[in-house]
């Protein structure tokens, strides 16, 4: 395990090609950790808002069609082009243009992931700091704790800002992912069985499902809800090619089965998830599931610092990609003019690392729950699931060597794709912005 989160770190920023080769398991395994995470603490939310459980397990099923053809497709396309990163593969086969505006929602989509990874954090130490309030004052309820500006959740976050976060995101290499690459899906797998726990725990089953729409426009809004949320959850695509590329097997037929059974069980936490979330709260239940829960139970506390933990180890990982496709266009620029100095590019480094946690940090304080930031990424992460897939396929077919018939066929559910993905786009962004100027 040790070996694979070695692995893991480096892949994520530029695959070795004269590094050890990635076994079916190590693939896997990597492919989990890169799609469990956040998102997961949003599906039993998701699954209220859809309508119930039927409707939210049926969008998942066809979601995964898409999810599954979507990392089939960048595995072809890898194989084709012989580029080993994401933007590498769609400035290949796509163009200069593609390529650039890859790389454009790729620094975005990581900057909203960021955002939405200090949201849970925030959460998490909101019902943390109630519950060493409690546990030292006695207090029996959450209601009789009183507002103090040190308690305060925002400022906590700021201090671990400042004292965790920024000195573990500075440096060039972030070394130390190797060591907790597994709390992700430790922490996933954990919550996941707390919820179960919990539900078979309750001493009364009153939640009933029914439906908020039946049939009409509300219900079709109902359903597309959760789309934005399952493509944030299962979202591995943009690390999907490092990892094929790493492969000892990089047989087609074999990536499939890798990626299918990644998928799988992506379906089965997040579907286990989302379901007994759902009947243990129904419509109350909250956007992060474990502000549904109270704040001094100790296997929920256990969790909260799972996550919490999780996340502040992975959050510099996120900020070193984003940062470097960002420090990549000053360099260059800075490169036509003149030398560029060692000092010129820590300082770079820092000024980027400041900057990043700065406005991440602004914008999660003000953001009311994570389900605000999942709509955003949820659009974005259609570009990488959708869009960048189904334009490499069709940009592919146009001049690999296929019979006319699979040429046909490709290049038809390239389209059928990248139009599934335009949709998701302009269907999550509009109801983001919907819901942004309705609170102003």
């Amino acid at each position: 395990m040790e070996e694979l989160a070695r692995e893991s770190i480096s892949l994520l920023a530029k695959p070795d090609p004269g590094g050890p080769s990635l076994s079916s398991f190590g693939a896997v395994f990597i492919m989990l950790k890169s799609a469990l995470g956040a998102g997961l603490l949003n599906f039993p939310w998701a699954f209220e808002r859809s309508g119930g459980i039927n409707t939210a397990i049926g969008v998942e099923m066809v979601s995964l069609v898409f999810l599954i053809s979507g990392l089939v497709i960048l595995g072809y396309a890898s194989s084709i082009s012989c580029q080993g990163t994401y933007q590498d593969v769609v400035r290949e086969l796509c163009g200069t243009a593609i390529g650039k505006l890859c790389e454009v929602c790729f620094v975005f989509n990581l900057f909203m992931i960021s955002v939405a990874f200090l949201v849970v954090v925030q959460d998490q130490l909101e019902k943390l700091c109630d519950s060493v309030y409690m546990t030292v004052s006695g207090s029996a309820s959450e209601a009789d704790v009183p507002y103090h500006w040190y308690t305060d959740q925002r400022f906590a976050l700021f201090i671990l800002c400042v004292v965790v976060i920024l000195p573990l995101s500075i440096p060039k290499e972030i070394s130390f992912q190797k060591y907790t690459s597994i709390l992700g899906t430790l922490a996933a797998t954990y919550l996941t069985v707390v919820i179960i726990i919990k539900y078979y725990m309750m001493e009364t089953h009153v939640v009933i499902y029914t439906p908020t729409h039946t049939s009409g426009v509300g219900s079709w809004a109902s359903m597309f809800s959760v789309i934005p949320t399952i493509c944030f959850g299962f979202q591995c695509h943009e690390a999907c090619i490092a990892i094929y590329s790493s492969m000892e097997n990089k047989k087609l037929s074999h990536w499939v089965v890798i990626s299918v059974v990644s998928m799988f069980f992506c379906l089965l936490i997040y579907s286990l998830t989302g379901i007994f979330g759902y009947m243990t709260f129904g419509r109350e239940v909250a956007a992060d599931i474990l502000m549904s829960y109270s704040g001094n139970d100790v296997v929920i506390v256990i969790a909260r610092l799972l996550f919490g933990v999780s996340i502040i180890t992975i959050y510099p990982i996120i900020l070193l990609l984003g940062r470097s496709v960002i420090q990549d266009l000053f360099l260059r620029y800075r490169r036509r003019h003149m030398v560029i100095t060692k000092s010129y590019e820590n300082r770079t480094r820092v000024v980027l690392t400041v900057l990043w946690i700065s406005v991440t940090l602004v914008i999660a304080m003000f953001v009311p729950d994570i389900s605000e930031v999942i709509s955003v990424i949820g659009g974005i992460s259609a570009f990488f699931i959708f869009i960048f897939p189904g334009l490499c396929l069709i940009f592919a077919m146009q001049s690999e060597p296929v019979s006319p018939r699979t040429r046909l066929v490709l290049t038809a559910w390239g389209v059928i794709t990248l139009l599934c993905g335009a949709f998701i786009f302009g269907q999550s962004t509009t109801i983001a912005i919907i819901e942004l100027f309705k609170k102003f």
